[in-house]
């Protein structure tokens, strides 16, 4: 009888070793990213508005909005719709072409370890040639789709039948934000390719310049977007985000004129479509620690924020829940988480390299706390959350079924098939089914701030995806996929 228990004691020891280490797998986040950072691709992909490529990648998407600018006689063809919606908003749609650019920037060759370079090349110039066709010489066209009218159809694009409404910026009715937005996607694209098409980057650098001229000497707030992408926080972060990256891109001194002497500079706690401030500041970190000292008040704005966010600041301000996700909003909350985990991942990188701390107060975060803050960002939404389920469709244990979006839920129809707009909700929005078509990719809007979520179509604060949600989590992605070796 001893024996036999000094045996089943062992067998206990063993198996709660066993059972310790795959608890630590789990909870330091030895999730497939590889398979998350492909799978992110693909769902920027599904969202590819106009002429699809030969090579699509997803089955059921077929070409759509192929007269996109015809109402205002201008090809408008192509770009990407932001959410679960058939509408291409200027805005949200620059935005995920700059975070994009900047983690292919950033992380590059993460990307190319990964072989996913070549696909981010792709989803950027989705992105920029669709640019390249909407601004012209003082003006920029800004949106293509009346959302109230798309919102009371529930149809895939390819079968939509809605107005295509054209609205565009000029210097009559300016839109700051839209212009410098545009001009940081531009410009931060430029680097993207310069080592592969000179002749492009030079193109797209030159259209980046043209439109911060813009949106720098015709100021104004465009609230076209309005109330789906109204900018409440003004247009400076904009002007600052936009000269920094055409800085970057140029290293022309005007650009860092601007920076150092007109740039209205503002600490911040949040990164996101609206607000730029602290992407801005942590590229300028960057600049700062290659020498250009004159920037050191930006590197002081990025320490500000890493010490707005991180938990163990005793400055620390921004909701996290009982899980450890960061919660800013109801409504596409993984915007923020993905968009947490690339600034603290650029920046505890630029740390580590740099040999740098974080002075919150008597308090010290080192580049190992910002860089493992950013990995449990994204490993809640992959799985290490108390809900123990996946919030990226078709990806890990229990991904959504149920994502909010026309496209996925709407099963094939013909090419000319009418539908019936009345209907469409009871038949493709109402229904507590799985979605006919897989959404591979999509970060979902997911949790609340108690950590609870509901897979239902209905309920498109928990499920509907963005675009930027998925550009902000590529970097990311890129960096931990080939820091663990999976």
């Amino acid at each position: 009888m001893e024996n036999g228990a000094r045996g089943v004691a062992a067998l206990i020891v063993t198996w709660l070793a066993i059972f310790d280490g795959l608890f630590v797998n789990v909870a330091n986040g030895h999730f497939n990213y590889h398979e998350a950072l492909t799978k992110s691709l693909i769902f920027l992909e599904a969202q590819r508005s106009g002429k699809l490529p030969r090579n699509n990648r997803v089955p059921w998407r077929g070409d759509s909005a192929l007269q996109d600018g015809q109402e205002a006689h201008v090809d408008l063809v192509g770009g990407y719709y932001d959410a679960g919606d058939n509408v291409k908003y200027g805005l949200p749609m620059a935005f995920t072409i700059t975070t994009l650019s900047w983690g292919a920037v950033f992380y590059s060759a993460e990307l190319e370890a990964a072989g996913e370079m070549e696909n981010v090349r792709c989803a950027i110039r989705w992105g920029t040639d669709y640019f390249m066709k909407a601004a012209g010489r003082e003006k920029l066209y800004v949106q293509v789709g009346d959302p109230n009218k798309d919102h009371e159809c529930w149809v895939r694009p390819e079968n939509m039948n809605t107005p295509r409404t054209v609205l565009k910026i000029d210097r009559n009715e300016p839109g700051t934000e839209i212009a410098g937005e545009t001009a940081a996607a531009m410009a931060a694209a430029s680097i993207v390719f310069r080592s592969v098409d000179h002749v492009y980057s030079r193109r797209l650098l030159n259209k980046a310049k043209s439109l911060f001229k813009f949106a720098r000497e015709h100021r104004g707030t465009f609230d076209g977007e309005c109330p789906f992408y109204c900018s409440y926080s003004g247009f400076n972060d904009e002007l600052l985000w936009a000269a920094t990256w055409l800085y970057k891109a140029s290293r022309k001194p005007s650009y860092l004129k601007y920076i150092t002497d007109e740039a209205v500079p503002a600490k911040v706690a949040e990164f996101n479509w609206d607000l730029k401030y602290a992407g801005a500041q942590i590229v300028l970190s960057e600049l700062f620690w290659e020498g250009h000292k004159e920037l050191q008040n930006y590197k002081e704005h990025a320490d500000s924020y890493i010490c707005s966010n991180h938990p163990d600041s005793p400055y620390h301000q921004v909701t996290i829940t009982p899980g450890g996700m960061v919660h800013l909003r109801d409504g596409a909350n993984s915007q923020y988480v993905t968009g947490t985990a690339l600034l603290f991942s650029v920046y505890g990188d630029l740390l580590a390299r740099n040999k740098q701390v974080v002075q919150c107060g008597d308090k010290q975060i080192t580049c190992s706390q910002v860089l493992d803050f950013s990995q449990k960002q994204m490993d809640y939404l992959l799985g290490a959350n108390p809900q123990g389920r996946s919030y990226m469709v078709g990806f890990g244990v229990n991904p959504p079924k149920q994502a909010h979006h026309r496209g996925a839920s709407v099963p094939p129809l013909a090419a000319h098939e009418v539908v019936n707009c009345g209907m469409s909700f009871v038949n493709w929005l109402n229904p507590n089914v799985p979605n006919p078509n897989e959404l591979t990719g999509a970060f979902v809007g997911g949790p609340d701030r108690n950590d609870k979520f509901e897979d239902l179509r209905t309920s498109s604060s928990y499920t509907e995806p963005v675009t930027y949600t998925n550009s902000l989590a590529v970097g990311t992605l890129a960096r931990l996929a080939n820091r663990t070796h999976m």
